[in-house]
């Protein structure tokens, strides 16, 4: 198992405290992609939307119109809370609900043009606030990103 080196801050001084922790590879990995990604979801449209109806919303543009439980399913929520979740964001008018073409016991969910335009700013939002940061970055080190995105994609699919 390979450990990487890393100090700790442990007082209020802003600066590290010089004593090494070793950590896993693994644990270092994940501790910079949850840091990483903390950081992407500040960047949205409407702050005062959680990251669970975001992913909703995201959802919907990316991957169509879908019913309720079909939703939850994609979501790995219960229907219960994905029909709390679909019922505030309709009531901000981010998505609409229209009774299922086949199954009149079912609604089809899908985005409204403000629900879209939600989607739109966040994701401009986040894509900018990441260029800038990359932007700091030497050529070797963005070229390393590129192909470390690629590798991480591959180990989520497993």
């Amino acid at each position: 198992m390979l450990t990487i080196e890393m100090t700790t801050n442990s007082t209020n001084t802003g600066r590290p405290d010089p004593t090494p922790v070793f950590i896993s590879e693994a644990s270092g990995l994940r501790m910079a992609t949850f840091r990483l990604a903390r950081r992407l979801r500040a960047q949205r449209a409407v702050d005062s939307m959680s990251d669970g109806q975001f992913a909703v919303l995201a959802a919907l543009a990316i991957h169509g119109e879908h019913t309720l439980g079909r939703l939850a399913e994609r979501e790995r929520v219960t229907a219960p809370s994905m029909n709390r979740t679909v019922s505030l964001l309709e009531d901000a008018g981010y998505l609409t609900r229209t009774p299922h073409e086949d199954d009149r016991r079912k609604v089809t969910i899908a985005l409204t043009d403000a629900g879209r335009a939600v989607v739109d700013e966040t994701v401009r939002r986040r894509d900018a606030w990441l260029e800038e940061a990359l932007e700091g970055l030497s050529p070797i080190e963005r070229e390393t990103l590129a192909a470390a995105a690629e590798i991480m994609r591959k180990v989520a699919e497993r």
